[in-house]
C-alpha cells in the first residue's frame, strides 16, 4: 500500500473529519428523537428504541455492499454517494411529519444511515491510512474527537427543537378531546421539519462540493482479485466486530434512554429539554477522552488502554444501578469518558495486517454497528417488563466481552476457520504483547 506524504494529507484529513463531524451531529439527534417520537406517536419503551434498530440496520444490512462497492469505485465516490444518499433519508422526514405514520419515520433514518454507512465505511479506514501507520489509532483518535464535537452538539441542538422546556404531564393530555389530541399530536410530529430539512440541504451541499476537492488515492495491492467472504479467515478482525457490536450497542443502548432514566429517577424540576443535557454530558466526555486519546494512545498500549476502559465502563454502569438520584444519573453519564476511545481502538486492532483486506475488513466492521440497532430494543423489553434500572444490565455484558476483547481476542491470527472442525487456528502471539 502507497501512503500519501504528510504535506498531501492535511487537506484530506480535514475534509473527512468535516464530515465525521456532520454525521455524528445527525445521528445523535436520535437520541432526543426517541423520546420526541415517543409522545407523538404514542410509543412504548420497545416501540420507541425502534429508532436505533431502524438507523443502525442500515449499517449491518449495507456494510459489506458498500465496501464493494467502494473496492470498485474509490474513496471520494463513497463520500459522495453517502452524502446524497442522506439528504434522501433526511428530506422524508416532511411527509413523515405530515402524515405522523411512524413507519415512514423509520424509513426514512433507514435511508440516512445508508447514507452514513458510506460514509464510515470511507472515513474510518481513509483516516487510518492517510500516513504512518504506527500513528493510526492516535490519528482516529483524534478525528474521533472532531466527530465527538457534532455528537455533543447533536442531543442539545435536537432538544431545542423536539423537546420542551415544560412538559406537558401525561395527566393532561388524558384529559384532551379527541380532536385536541389530534391537534396535539400533529403539531408535535411538525418540530422535525426544520432540523431535518436543514440536513437534507447541508447534505446535499457537502456532497456538490466533493465533486470539486481533490483526494488521493489510497489503494490495497492486491485487493482487486479479493472474495467477499475471506475476510472471517482472521481472527482478530471476526472477533473485533463483535467486540464493535458490543460497545457502540451499549452507548446506543444507554444514551437512548438516558432521559428516560433521568425522568424515572423522578429529580427535583427536571423537564426532557433539561434531561437531555445528561446525554450532551455524556457526548462532551466522550469528546474530552477522545482529544485526550489522541496524545495519550502514542504512549500507551491501545489493548491496555482498551482493557482500563472496559473496566471503568462496567464499574459505573453498576454504580448507577446500584444508587438513586443524582448520582445515579451522573454516574452513567461518566461512562462516556471511558467509551470514547474504545471504538478508534477497537478498529485499529481488528483491521491491523489486513493487507489487501483492509476495505472488507472495514466493512465487517462497520457492519456490526448493528448492535446499536439489537441492544437499545433488548434495553427496551426489559423496561417496559422488569423496569428500567435492570434494563442497564445488557450493558455490563457488553463491556465484559470488550475486556476479553482486550486481554485476548486482539491477538492476530491469520489460520483460517476450519469448516470442519469449526474452530481457529492460532498462530503464535507476538512476543511484544502490549498487556
Amino acid at each position: 500500500m502507497k501512503t500519501p506524504s504528510p504535506k498531501h494529507v492535511v487537506v484530506p484529513l480535514l475534509v473527512v473529519m468535516s464530515l465525521m463531524f456532520i454525521w455524528n451531529l445527525s445521528r445523535n439527534i436520535n437520541d432526543v428523537l426517541i423520546p420526541h417520537l415517543k409522545r407523538a406517536c404514542q410509543l412504548t419503551d420497545f416501540q420507541s428504541s425502534l429508532v436505533q434498530s431502524a438507523f443502525f440496520g442500515g449499517y449491518f444490512l449495507l456494510a459489506l455492499p458498500v465496501g464493494q462497492f467502494i473496492r470498485r469505485f474509490g474513496y471520494r465516490a463513497g463520500m459522495i454517494t453517502g452524502l446524497l444518499t442522506a439528504a434522501t433519508g433526511a428530506m422524508l422526514f416532511f411527509p413523515a411529519a405530515e402524515t405522523r405514520f411512524y413507519p415512514l419515520f423509520l424509513t426514512a433514518l433507514f435511508i440516512m444511515a445508508a447514507g452514513f454507512t458510506f460514509l464510515e465505511v470511507t472515513a474510518t479506514p481513509y483516516i487510518a491510512r492517510l500516513g504512518d501507520p504506527e500513528g493510526a489509532s492516535s490519528r482516529l483518535s483524534l478525528a474521533s474527537a472532531v466527530g465527538s464535537i457534532g455528537a455533543t452538539l447533536g442531543p442539545f441542538i435536537g432538544a431545542q427543537f423536539l423537546l420542551h422546556a415544560t412538559d406537558v404531564p401525561t395527566s393532561v393530555v388524558q384529559q384532551f378531546t379527541p380532536t385536541e389530541l389530534t391537534n396535539y399530536l400533529y403539531s408535535e410530529a411538525q418540530l422535525v421539519k426544520i432540523p431535518y430539512l436543514s440536513l437534507a440541504v447541508l447534505f446535499t451541499v457537502l456532497g456538490i462540493l466533493l465533486f470539486f476537492i481533490t483526494l488521493p488515492t489510497i489503494k490495497e495491492e492486491g485487493e482487486d482479485s479479493l472474495r467477499l467472504w475471506s475476510i472471517f479467515q482472521f481472527r482478530h478482525t471476526v472477533l473485533g466486530a463483535l467486540g464493535v457490536f458490543c460497545y457502540l450497542g451499549a452507548e446506543v443502548g444507554i444514551v437512548s434512554f438516558l432521559i428516560r432514566y433521568a425522568k424515572s429517577l423522578q429529580l427535583p424540576n427536571l423537564s426532557e429539554q433539561k434531561a437531555a443535557l445528561f446525554i450532551t454530558l455524556y457526548m462532551a466526555l466522550v469528546l474530552a477522552g477522545r482529544l485526550a486519546g489522541a496524545y495519550l494512545l502514542r504512549r500507551i498500549p491501545p489493548a491496555r488502554a482498551l482493557a482500563v476502559c472496559a473496566i471503568g465502563a462496567f464499574l459505573l454502569v453498576m454504580t448507577s444501578m446500584l444508587t438513586t438520584g443524582f448520582v445515579s444519573i451522573y454516574a452513567l453519564s461518566v461512562v462516556g469518558l471511558c467509551t470514547s476511545v474504545m471504538y478508534p481502538i477497537l478498529f485499529t486492532l481488528s483491521t491491523k495486517d489486513l493487507g489487501a483486506y483492509t476495505k472488507t475488513g472495514s466493512s465487517l466492521i462497520i457492519m456490526s454497528i448493528v448492535g446499536g440497532a439489537i441492544v437499545p430494543p433488548l434495553m427496551g423489553w426489559i423496561s417496559d417488563g422488569f423496569g428500567i434500572k435492570l434494563a442497564f444490565s445488557v450493558p455490563i455484558v457488553c463491556y465484559i466481552y470488550v475486556l476479553y476483547y482486550a486481554r485476548k481476542g486482539y491477538i492476530i491470527s491469520l489460520a483460517p476457520l476450519n469448516p470442519l472442525k469449526g474452530t481457529w487456528t492460532q498462530l503464535k502471539p507476538s512476543t511484544k504483547s502490549p498487556l
